[in-house]
């Protein structure tokens, strides 16, 4: 049986390799996926709001030689094995994969093992005891890029017209926690009310 593990990073997947070996009998390989394959497109806004927010991915700049090269590794494996990081944005880049080569993983074996650490064992335990993708963790890395997209779009355009010549942005987690700062400075400074009152009996 031929096994293909993928991981994020190139130097993962050199350390990866020797402690992979041992565990499964035939040719076993392990390639990097240099992270995320697919993204939203640059320079739109890339969210169908009218259909529950979809989000419209598109393979990454730079990232199309990844996919063929990948694309050639599945089809020559029999058991894939997703070991991209442990961890919201892991957990989407695996499930890109998953959709990317849905037509080549077909009567494959795909499992998913994720290691905390890149010791021999660590990633032994992971590849013994694969799991099914995390669909919650998916959702969430898709919740946190379309909400990224939508407020960056919406917001910094205004940021731009108020604040000419200035290449700001605004982001996500950067305006709330700015209308906290402002919240608290205003608190802060805020003057208790004195009343006087006079009275002549």
């Amino acid at each position: 049986m031929r096994t293909l593990i993928i991981v994020e990073s190139p130097h993962k997947a050199r350390s990866v390799t020797q402690y992979a070996r041992t565990l499964f009998p035939g040719k076993t390989v392990v390639r990097s996926c240099l992270g995320h394959l697919r993204d939203l497109p640059p320079g739109k806004l890339g969210v169908v709001v009218e259909e529950n927010f979809r989000p419209l991915y598109e393979t990454r700049r730079g990232r199309k030689k990844t996919v063929s090269y990948l694309r050639q590794e599945i089809m020559k494996a029999d058991r894939v094995i997703l070991s991209t990081d442990p961890d919201r944005e892991g957990e989407a880049v695996a499930w890109h994969i998953t959709k990317i080569f849905e037509t080549e993983l077909k009567g494959k074996r795909l499992e998913r093992a994720p290691f905390n650490a890149v010791t021999r064992d660590a990633v032994r335990e992971a590849l013994l005891n694969p799991r099914p993708l995390d669909t919650k963790w998916v959702k969430a890395a898709i919740a946190r890029r379309v909400m990224d997209r939508l407020v960056g779009y919406t917001i910094s355009p205004r940021l731009w017209a108020a604040v000419k010549g200035k290449n700001l942005s605004a982001g996500r987690v950067q305006t709330v926690a700015l209308r906290l700062l402002i919240k608290a400075v205003d608190r802060a400074n805020a003057k208790p009310e004195s009343w006087t009152v006079e009275v002549e009996i």
